[in-house]
């Protein structure tokens, strides 16, 4: 793979070009990983609102008709709905696995299956979240597993 950066005072805004022959499962990874950096979400904590990088979150989750953004340590309140974010966050990392939850696989330590098809995941903060066995299909295929 060659890597060529342009770098010049007269360039308004970056741009990332990718040319290649065939898309391979690595380069989808780095596109994948291209689109976190591209856009962020709103998060609303304490009143205030906040940027959150998509490469920050660990999982999105609806409870109660609010949805919550949960990071490495906090947690903030987000005004979009769920089926949206999932519109957003399509063609990065996050996939929802269940009714009520979007996981960045990227913070995925590791997964376990349970007794009922479901999967258990331990993220790298130490939370858990479960996997519902109708999203394990995909979870298996965008996982690798």
């Amino acid at each position: 793979m060659k890597l060529t950066i342009e770098q010049s005072p007269d360039i308004i805004d970056d741009e990332i070009i990718i040319r290649c022959n065939t898309v391979s499962d690595r380069l989808k990874t780095l596109i994948e990983d291209i689109r976190l950096y591209t856009f962020s979400i709103v998060g609303i904590k304490d009143g205030r609102s906040y940027s959150v990088g998509l490469e920050d979150i660990f999982y999105i989750e609806s409870v109660d008709e609010h949805i919550f953004i949960y990071r490495q340590n906090d947690v903030l309140e987000c005004r979009l709905k769920l089926y949206e974010l999932e519109e957003k966050l399509n063609g990065t990392n996050f996939l929802r696995i269940s009714k009520s939850c979007i996981l960045n696989l990227n913070h995925l330590e590791s997964v376990s299956p349970q007794f009922d098809g479901r999967f258990e995941a331990l993220l790298k903060n130490g939370e858990m979240v479960i996997i519902n066995r109708h999203y394990v299909k995909a979870f298996k295929e965008k996982f690798g597993v």
